[in-house]
């Protein structure tokens, strides 16, 4: 018996991974599509520059967000049935939701598939109130955020510039957007490859591996902390091209200038959002500032139809994804292990298959 939940919590923890990576894939876009649609980098090269940056943040951020997420739900009821299920939750979310083109959020999607198999469970009281009221907040003040900080750059950049000559100022953005796509690219690895570190530890704290500090925080160890970086970074470098048309041309159509301001504010909120250990969403985040920066032009310089479809999949995202992990988490505990994994698997699969279906249409869609 020993060795079988050893196992289980091994297969959990690798299915963690799985889902860190597809975070990656899924999330590609909000660290590329304002460098690709603005024709700074070939997609190939944006790929590898965002997934080197989604890596090496682990050498300058600590881990409070992985505390947030993994304690968001009372360590004591957390086992390996309820990581697993919570996961089935939002990868299949992330998988739909990839394949409708739509840049929703993978960390969303993952605390709503955790919170309900938690839920599904032990009831609402295994929830930790404080943490899920200020990642519910930041749904709605993280897109503002990005979209008021972008707004206001932009608008002070081209006060700066007023005078000079357009191809100049292109030229310079071009060279300054690679910074602002590291500096996204920094903060995207910083805060959703921690809330895969925290789903793994609280795994190990439920299972007797490890033990809550003792101040109540959740211990990360290294190779977590390495395993979860590695795991994001190569997501990244598999990409996601039909969000990237999304996210880069059908919101708004930015010129560098845009794509520096939109990045950089974009960085700036979740770096803030980081140090104060706050899970949210790089995708909203992104899609926030791109359209702050695109409506100093004119507002009908963004297209609101799109922002608007992409908001209602925001809002649907916790409850959908808890419902799937709440189902998940009932077939696990019904016995049904193998019901709840080959639909996971169907759904991984069928994914796999549309994106290499896919592939060269997506490259095209990104160059265009």
């Amino acid at each position: 018996m020993p060795d079988a939940a050893l196992a289980a919590v091994i297969g959990t923890v690798c299915l963690a991974v799985l889902f860190d990576y597809s975070n990656g894939f899924h999330d590609a876009a909000n660290s590329i599509a304002t460098v690709v649609s603005t024709r700074v980098l070939h997609p190939r090269l944006a790929v590898i520059w965002a997934a080197f940056f989604n890596f090496v943040a682990f050498l300058v951020f600590k881990t409070h967000v992985a505390n947030t997420v993994g304690t968001i739900i009372d360590p004591e009821v957390v086992s390996d049935a309820v990581v697993f299920a919570g996961l089935v939750g939002a990868v299949a979310w992330n998988i739909t939701t990839w394949w409708l083109g739509l840049p929703t959020s993978s960390s969303h999607a993952l605390i709503g598939g955790f919170i309900g198999a938690g839920v599904a469970k032990a009831g609402w009281s295994v929830v930790n109130g404080p943490s899920l009221q200020r990642t519910v907040i930041f749904i709605v003040l993280s897109p503002m955020l990005g979209l008021a900080l972008a707004f206001g750059l932009m608008l002070a950049l081209l006060w700066i510039f007023r005078g000079a000559m357009p191809r100049r100022v292109d030229r310079l953005f071009r060279r300054l957007q690679l910074v602002s796509a590291a500096a996204f690219s920094l903060g995207h690895g910083a805060n959703d490859a921690q809330k895969t570190m925290g789903i793994i530890s609280a795994l190990l704290v439920g299972s007797g591996y490890l033990h809550l500090e003792a101040n109540g925080d959740l211990p990360v160890p290294l190779w977590v902390v390495l395993v979860a970086y590695a795991a994001i970074a190569l997501g990244t470098l598999t990409g996601g091209w039909r969000i990237v048309k999304t996210l880069g041309q059908r919101i708004t159509a930015l010129k560098p200038i845009g794509g520096f301001s939109a990045e950089t504010a974009a960085a700036s909120s979740i770096y803030f959002a980081t140090f104060l250990g706050i899970p949210v969403s790089t995708t909203h985040t992104i899609t926030g500032a791109i359209a702050g920066a695109g409506s100093t032009r004119r507002l009908s310089g963004v297209r609101w139809g799109v922002a608007r479809r992409i908001v209602w999949a925001w809002l649907i995202t916790i409850p959908v994804a808890g419902t799937i992990g709440a189902i998940a988490y009932w077939l696990v505990e019904s016995r049904h292990h193998g019901i709840a994994l080959a639909v996971l698997l169907t759904v991984l699969a069928v994914g796999i298959a549309l994106a290499f279906r896919r592939g060269g249409r997506r490259t095209t869609i990104a160059e265009s």
